[in-house]
C-alpha cells in the first residue's frame, strides 16, 4: 500500500535521549522510540540478498540507497555521533509478487564498545516505514511500580502512534484483545505492553496482516512493525455459518485425545501422572462446517503415528534388577549395538541417586569410548545404561568418516525396518505399546544419502490407548550406512492401572474444552515453497537464496486463502490440563485443582487493604476459604514465605535448584514434599530468606511484626546492614523490645511498615490484610531502590 501525501512524521530520536535512555514518553507530536527487539513473527517470508543480486536488484527500486538514508533520517532523527554501519536490500516474498525494503544500521562506538544501535526499514518503492529498533546501553533506566501506563494507555498511544506513522491503514485494523494481555497484575515495575492490530478484509479478520506495536510501563515506545500483504486475494464472503452454527459445527468436529502427563513441579518423590483429555486448536470451512486441514506449512514433518503397536503382545519380560559392574554395563551395549573395531573405553562413571519424580532409588552407568582407525582418531561413542537392571538408555556414535560404497545409501523403509528391529531389541517388554511415528517420505525425496545425514524416526508410548506425554524413544538412523547413530529412551518409572480407568466421555470433554476455546471467523493463509517439485521449509529459501545457489524466482510459491472458523483460546492465568477422570482443571504446575477464571475475594469490597489483597489471592498467594480471604485473620509462617517467594518471583511458581539435586530431601522437619509450602520454603532457605534452626519451621505459626520486618529487609538485601543497629537512629517508643532494631528502622524509613502512636509493636501478629500493604509497598520500594552498576 502507498504512503498517502503528508502522512510522513519525523521521528526524533534526541542525543540527550539516548544519554538517558527511556526518558521520553510517546507524544502526539514526536514519538522518542527506543529499543525493539527485531521480531521474527511476520518476517519469514524476507530473504537477505547476495551482494550482487542486492546490487542488481536495487538499481530497478523507485528509491536509491541514499534516498533511503535520507527518509529514514526523516524519520528518524539519528545523533551525530551515529554512524552508518550497514545497510542491506531485503525480498519480500509475497504471495503474488515481491517487496523490497531496504535496512540500514546505525551504531555508536565509545573506546571499541558498542554503546547503542539504530535499525529501520522502508518499502524500496513507497518509502513506508515498514520497522523501527533502538537498544541504549544504558543500566540505570528503572521502571517504577505501580505502572505509570496501564493496558489501555498504551493503547491509546498505539494507536495514535498508527495515525501518525501509517494513515493509510488505520480503517483496516482491528485490536487482537487477547495478544499480549497479561490476566494477572503486574508485580514489577519491568512491563512491556504489546499490542498487535490485525487487518480487517470484508469485515473479517486476518491475522496474517498486521502492525505490532510496543508500549512499556514508563510510556516509551519500544517496537514498530508493519506486516502487510496487498498482494492477495480474498475470497467472498458469502452466507457463512452464523456464530451459534459455528459452535454446534466445531464442537462436533472436536476430536479429544486422550494423555497420560506429568506437572512439573510436584516435589521430590510426589510425581504422579494424570489422565488428561486435550483438544488442539483446529478450523472448519467458514461456509460448509467442514473440517480443514491444519495450518501449518510442514505438517508431514510431524509424520504419522501408525494405527498398531510393534507387536500383539509383548516380546519378552520387563528384566529383572540387580547392580550391574563397569564390565556388565560394557557388555550390555556391545550386545544391544555392537562396537566398532578400534574402539578404546576412555572414561565411565557411575552414578546411585534417586529419581526425582518417583523418588525410586536409580543406578547409572555412563561410558565414554573413542573410535580409531589406522591408529588415528576417527570419532567418539557414548552411552548409558541402567545400573539396576542393564538396560541401555542411550548410544549415541559419531564417527569422522561414514564410507558409503557405490554412492548407495539405505531408503526410509529400510531404516524404519531397522529402528523397529533396534526397539523390539532393547526394549521388547513394551513392544505392545509402542508405535511408530513414520516420517512422511516427501521430505527425503530427490535428496542424496549425504543430504539427508539420518532418519529421525520416534516412537510412541501408548498406555490403555493414552500417549505418555513425557516418555520418549527415538532412534537415527544413518541414510548413508544404516548404522544405529543413536538411540535414546526415556520410560519414566511409573506403575499404571491393568485397565483403563473410569473417565469422563469425549463429549463432556469436549463441552469443558469449549469454555477454553471461542470460535473466530477469519481468513486462513496457506502458503508452500516448492523447489524442483519439492516443498521446502522458508528457511531452507532463505538460505539458498543468501548463499547465492538460488535465485527467487527459482522458488515456486503456492498459496491459498480459505474463510474459517476457527477455535482461538481466551487468555488463562493458569497452564492447565482438564483432568480425564473427575473434568476437574487443574494446573500444568502443581497438579493442584484450579480454575479457569481467576479467583475472587467475596469479603474485602471497601476494606481499607482491597487493592492489595486482590493482588495477593490473584497470585494465589493467600488461599479463599468459601469465597473469603478472611483480612483480620492472622497470617501464618507458611503463607507469609509464599507471599515472598511469590513477590520475589515476580508471580511465577516457585522453583529452586534444590528440586534438580539427586540427592535432595526436605530441610524442615515439618514441611515436607508433599506440602503445600514446601517449593517455597525451600526457595526461601535456598535464598538466605530463612535459616534451617532447629530444623522446624513451623508453618502454621503466626507471625510477628518484629519477624516480619526481619523477612522484608532480607528480600531487599539489606539485611547484613540491618545487623549494624547502632547505625540507625531507633527512637520508638518500644525500641527495648524490639530484637530486630536495624531491620525495624529500615521498614518504618522506607515506609513499608508504619508505627502507631510512635510504637512499632514487635510482638503484635500480624493479619493477612496488614501482611498484603507490607507486601505491596516492598514492591514499590524494590523498583525505587534499583541501583545501576558503577560506571569508572
Amino acid at each position: 500500500m502507498k504512503r498517502t501525501k503528508g502522512g510522513r512524521l519525523a521521528l526524533a530520536l534526541s542525543v540527550a535521549m539516548v544519554a538517558t535512555a527511556l526518558s521520553m514518553p510517546v507524544s502526539s507530536a514526536s514519538k522518542e522510540l527506543t529499543s525493539l527487539e527485531e521480531a521474527g513473527e511476520g518476517t519469514s517470508n524476507a530473504v537477505q540478498m547476495g551482494a550482487a543480486d542486492a546490487e542488481e536488484e536495487a538499481g530497478s527500486s523507485t528509491i536509491s540507497k541514499e534516498k533511503a538514508e535520507s527518509l529514514i533520517r526523516q524519520y528518524v532523527n539519528i545523533p551525530e555521533d551515529y554512524v552508518l554501519q550497514r545497510t542491506s536490500y531485503q525480498t519480500n516474498m509475497l504471495t503474488e509478487g515481491k517487496r523490497y525494503e531496504w535496512n540500514m544500521q546505525f551504531q555508536k562506538q565509545v573506546n571499541g564498545k558498542h554503546i547503542g544501535s539504530i535499525n529501520a526499514s522502508i518499502d524500496a518503492d513507497s518509502g513506508q516505514l515498514m520497522s523501527f529498533s533502538s537498544y541504549v546501553d544504558n543500566p540505570s533506566a528503572k521502571p517504577t511500580f505501580p505502572l505509570k501506563v496501564d493496558r489501555k494507555e498504551a493503547q491509546r498511544m498505539a494507536e495514535e502512534l498508527i495515525g501518525e506513522l501509517a494513515a493509510s491503514y488505520q480503517t483496516q485494523l482491528r485490536l487482537d484483545e487477547a495478544y499480549g494481555a497479561d490476566t494477572l497484575p503486574p508485580l514489577t515495575g519491568g512491563v512491556v505492553h504489546q499490542l498487535r492490530y490485525e487487518r480487517v478484509v470484508n469485515g473479517n479478520l486476518f491475522n496474517g496482516n498486521f502492525i505490532r506495536i510496543s508500549i512499556d510501563s514508563e510510556g516509551h515506545l519500544q517496537s514498530f512493525r508493519l506486516v502487510w500483504d496487498d498482494t492477495i486475494t480474498f475470497p467472498e464472503a458469502g452466507k457463512t455459518l452464523t456464530m451459534e452454527e459455528a459452535q454446534a459445527a466445531l464442537e462436533k468436529a472436536a476430536d479429544p485425545e486422550l494423555y497420560y502427563i506429568l506437572p512439573f513441579n510436584q516435589g521430590m518423590g510426589a510425581a504422579k501422572p494424570y489422565l488428561s483429555y486435550q483438544l488442539q486448536p483446529f478450523a472448519i470451512d467458514a461456509v460448509s462446517g467442514d473440517l480443514l486441514g491444519e495450518d501449518r506449512y510442514y505438517s508431514y514433518r510431524r509424520g504419522e503415528v501408525s494405527a498398531d503397536p510393534l507387536t500383539k503382545q509383548p516380546l519378552g519380560s520387563k528384566p529383572e534388577t540387580g547392580q550391574l559392574s563397569e564390565k556388565d554395563a560394557i557388555a550390555a551395549v556391545k550386545d544391544g549395538f555392537g562396537l566398532p573395531e578400534g574402539s578404546e573405553l576412555v572414561s565411565s562413571s557411575f552414578n546411585d541417586y534417586k529419581d526425582e519424580q518417583t523418588g525410586k532409588p536409580k543406578l547409572q552407568w555412563h561410558l565414554n569410548w573413542v573410535l580409531k582407525k589406522d591408529g588415528k582418531e576417527a570419532g567418539n561413542l557414548y552411552a548409558s545404561v541402567d545400573g539396576s537392571t542393564g538396560v541401555v538408555q542411550s548410544f549415541n556414535q559419531y564417527s569422522h568418516h561414514n564410507e558409503v560404497k557405490d554412492g548407495q545409501g539405505v531408503t526410509l523403509e529400510r531404516a524404519l525396518e531397522k529402528a523397529e528391529n533396534t526397539v523390539k531389541e532393547q526394549l521388547p517388554w513394551l513392544t505392545d505399546k509402542l508405535y511408530t511415528v513414520k516420517p512422511d517420505e516427501k521430505q527425503y525425496e530427490y535428496k542424496q544419502p549425504e543430504e539427508i545425514g539420518s532418519y529421525s524416526i520416534s516412537f510412541v508410548h501408548k498406555v490403555h490407548g493414552a500417549t505418555v506425554q513425557y516418555d520418549y524413544v527415538n532412534v537415527n538412523i544413518d541414510a548413508r550406512t544404516g548404522e544405529v547413530r543413536s538411540f535414546e529412551a526415556r520410560i519414566a518409572d511409573f506403575d499404571y492401572a491393568y485397565s483403563t480407568p473410569r473417565l469422563i466421555s469425549e463429549s463432556a470433554a469436549v463441552t469443558h474444552w469449549m469454555d477454553v476455546y471461542k470460535p473466530q471467523l477469519t481468513y486462513r493463509l496457506q502458503e508452500q515453497y516448492w523447489l524442483d517439485g519439492q516443498p521446502l521449509p522458508v528457511e531452507k529459501v532463505n538460505l539458498l537464496i543468501a548463499s547465492g545457489e538460488r535465485v527467487p524466482d527459482d522458488i515456486e510459491k503456492k498459496s491459498t486463502v480459505e474463510l474459517v472458523y476457527q477455535l482461538v483460546s481466551r487468555p488463562l492465568e493458569d497452564s492447565v490440563f482438564l483432568d480425564a477422570r473427575d473434568g476437574q482443571w487443574r494446573s500444568e504446575e502443581t497438579g493442584e485443582a484450579t480454575s479457569l477464571d481467576r479467583p475472587r475475594a467475596t469479603d474485602i469490597e471497601g476494606h481499607w487493604a482491597e487493592h492489595s489483597l486482590e493482588l495477593m489471592v490473584a497470585y494465589k498467594a493467600l488461599d479463599l476459604k468459601d469465597g473469603e480471604v478472611r483480612p483480620g485473620a492472622k497470617i501464618t509462617r507458611g503463607e507469609l514465605i509464599k507471599m515472598l517467594v511469590l513477590a520475589r518471583n515476580s508471580g511465577r511458581f516457585a522453583s529452586y535448584d534444590g528440586l534438580a539435586n539427586k540427592e535432595m530431601s526436605a530441610s524442615f522437619n515439618d514441611v515436607s514434599a508433599s506440602s503445600a509450602y514446601f517449593a517455597y520454603v525451600e526457595s526461601a532457605l535456598e535464598q538466605n530468606l530463612i535459616d534451617r534452626g532447629d530444623g522446624n519451621f513451623e508453618p502454621d505459626a503466626t507471625v510477628s511484626r518484629d519477624e516480619m520486618a526481619e523477612l522484608i529487609v532480607r528480600a531487599l538485601g539489606y539485611n547484613p546492614l540491618a545487623e549494624y543497629d547502632h547505625m540507625f537512629k531507633v527512637n520508638f517508643k518500644d525500641a527495648d523490645g524490639i530484637a530486630n532494631k536495624g531491620q525495624a528502622a529500615i521498614v518504618v524509613g522506607l515506609k513499608i511498615m508504619t508505627l502507631s502512636d510512635g510504637k512499632f509493636l514487635p510482638s503484635k501478629e500480624v493479619t493477612r490484610a496488614e501482611a498484603s500493604i507490607a507486601f505491596y509497598r516492598y514492591l514499590q520500594k524494590r523498583a525505587e531502590l534499583h541501583e545501576a552498576p558503577l560506571r569508572i
